[in-house]
């Protein structure tokens, strides 16, 4: 834990100095503050070692095949595409069948507009969400940039 300046300057100004994200002014407010403040220059001396440590160091980069999403084999590749059709197949028929029962039923309007309504705003949703992903598809600069 560090000590707080003692003269009230603002330390969120050190790591915008060390970065050089500061305008000048600010810059050479930082840079004559810590000529003169130990605590703050104790304090920013601790903040570059953390940096130049982070920058320093070296990450195992994993193998391409670590970073594809699709199955391993034909096997797994088989049963996940069975078992996203089957998955798929039973939300629709289940769905279908509650809206059937719900539409034919004996519920009042206020049911019915309530159940489709909230279906009618997920379905107009996830049209929107689709056709945002198909149109950033087209002009997506980073779609050729491998993980």
């Amino acid at each position: 834990m560090h000590e707080s300046c003692p003269r009230g300057f603002d330390q969120a100004l050190l790591s915008g100095h060390l970065d050089g994200e500061l305008t000048q002014a600010a810059d050479q407010r930082v840079r004559l503050h810590l000529e003169e403040c130990p605590a703050c220059r104790a304090l920013f001396d601790q903040i570059r070692s953390v940096k130049e440590t982070a920058m320093s160091t070296q990450f195992n980069e994993p193998r391409e095949e670590q970073w594809t999403e699709r199955p391993a084999g034909p096997v797994s590749a088989a049963t996940r595409f069975t078992g996203w059709f089957l998955a798929i197949v039973w939300a629709l028929a289940l769905s279908g069948y509650a809206l059937w029962q719900v539409a034919t039923g004996p519920e009042g309007l206020a049911v019915k507009l309530l159940v489709f309504g909230g279906l009618t705003g997920v379905v107009l949703l996830g049209i929107s969400i689709l056709m945002d992903r198909l149109g950033e598809a087209r002009s997506d600069r980073y779609r050729e940039v491998k993980k």
